[in-house]
């Protein structure tokens, strides 16, 4: 088996955890840069509401195949070579971008990207921690949550102002991409490598499957569906929000919309840091019933098209998403035993990235029978009702603490 190695003098040379939370927020940045862009793509391209879902969706498909095919691949092949190849992926996934020929072009970016965050999501956490000095270990933590949400709400936020107020709005979000991209590579190559017996070449793909042992389903099903109501979202937001503001709130400024998006992640961000003010027992139910207040208020925007309601959806709707999610990962790895911990947390991501593909597909299939408005109130109800029904299960049987 591999292990790390405590070379802390090497590392004194090399850069350390912010240096890797970085390269983790430049990846994820990727993944989003394209939703405030979704609308402009529509009358270029000539698709309906129901394409950008699916072209949103096809996202999340290369992030399970990734996370269930090489979740565990750094442990053998080394951390550097794994973000390496993610940041690969992510640059092929803005040349699809930079270079668009159709709708198959976007398609085959929207995969690339996700195949960057399934290796992300595992490798570039671990890396963060595992380059965290001594005592330092709940910091590293933290950054390496801001740099995941962070560099998730970034990414729109930095392609909507250039949309909006600099030339060439399909072009020079992906450039500006690929020119961090190449920082983040530099600053890989150089971070020290904490797996000592990494080995790249010899390295196997192997389905991992969803595993999860029988004794902890209980655990599993309501951090799991916590999740699922979570990331749909964060899916929302991110995929079907930039249509929302345009039609139904007529706000046509794309930094603006990029700010919404943007807002919704700050919020998830804010959220994983107050658990440890509010409790591992409480962090999950407690996430569950914010949410159902984000859902509400999103639904109010809807009714009563508010901008400002639907900015106060994405506030507290991400607060309660970053809290209910911190407090689910935290619950799962408690139950989890030690030697099934790393395939049930993967298992918990697989439902995890679901919620943020199946639901939004749902309602760009909506739209084409009862229009944008009442699916997004159809999608606020079913969402609230899944986040309330768990809310009011784990608060009879909170999860027990670490």
């Amino acid at each position: 088996m591999s292990r790390t190695t405590p070379d802390s003098a090497h590392r004194r040379k090399r850069p350390g955890y912010p240096a890797a939370a970085a390269v983790f927020a430049v990846g994820m940045a990727g993944t989003t840069l394209p939703t405030p862009l979704y609308g402009l793509y529509r009358e270029h391209l000539g698709f309906s509401e129901l394409m950008v879902t699916v072209v949103f969706a096809v996202y999340a498909l290369g992030v399970i195949a990734t996370l269930l095919l090489a979740g565990n691949v750094s442990d053998e092949a080394g951390r550097r070579p794994v973000l390496l190849a993610a940041l690969g992926f992510s640059a092929a996934s803005a040349l699809c971008f930079l270079f668009e020929g159709g709708l198959p072009a976007l398609l085959a970016g929207r995969l690339l990207s996700g195949f960057a965050a399934g290796l992300l999501s595992g490798a570039a956490t671990v890396t963060v921690m595992e380059l965290a000095p001594p005592g330092r270990a709940a910091r590293a933590g933290l950054a390496a949550t801001a740099a995941n949400m962070g560099g998730l709400g970034c990414g729109p936020l930095l392609s909507g102002l250039l949309a909006e107020y600099a030339p060439w709005p399909l072009r020079l979000p992906f450039v500006v991409h690929l020119a961090l991209i190449a920082v983040a590579a530099v600053l890989t190559w150089f971070l020290p490598e904490t797996v000592a017996s990494a080995r790249v070449r010899g390295v196997r793909l192997r389905p991992q499957g969803l595993a999860v042992p029988p004794t902890i389903r209980g655990v599993f099903a309501t951090s799991a569906l916590a999740a699922f109501a979570g990331f749909s979202l964060l899916g929302l937001f991110t995929a079907v929000a930039p249509a929302f503001v345009a039609e139904t709130l007529d706000v046509h400024n794309l930094a603006l919309t990029g700010l919404v998006v943007f807002s919704v992640f700050l919020a998830s961000t804010a959220g994983q840091a107050l658990m440890g003010r509010v409790g591992e027992r409480r962090a999950l139910p407690g996430g569950c019933f914010v949410l159902v207040g984000g859902l509400l208020l999103v639904g109010a925007s809807l009714l009563f098209t508010s901008l400002p309601l639907l900015v106060a959806g994405a506030l507290c709707g991400g607060l309660g998403q970053g809290l209910a999610f911190r407090g689910a990962v935290t619950a799962i790895s408690a139950a989890a035993p030690a030697e099934h911990r790393a395939a049930t947390v993967s298992a918990f991501f697989v439902i995890a990235y679901l919620g943020i593909s199946l639901p939004v597909v749902g309602v760009g299939a909506l739209t084409l029978g009862i229009g944008l408005r009442n699916a997004g109130l159809t999608f606020a109800g079913c969402v609230l009702a899944l986040a309330l029904g768990v809310g009011l299960y784990l608060a009879r049987r909170p999860p027990a603490p670490r």
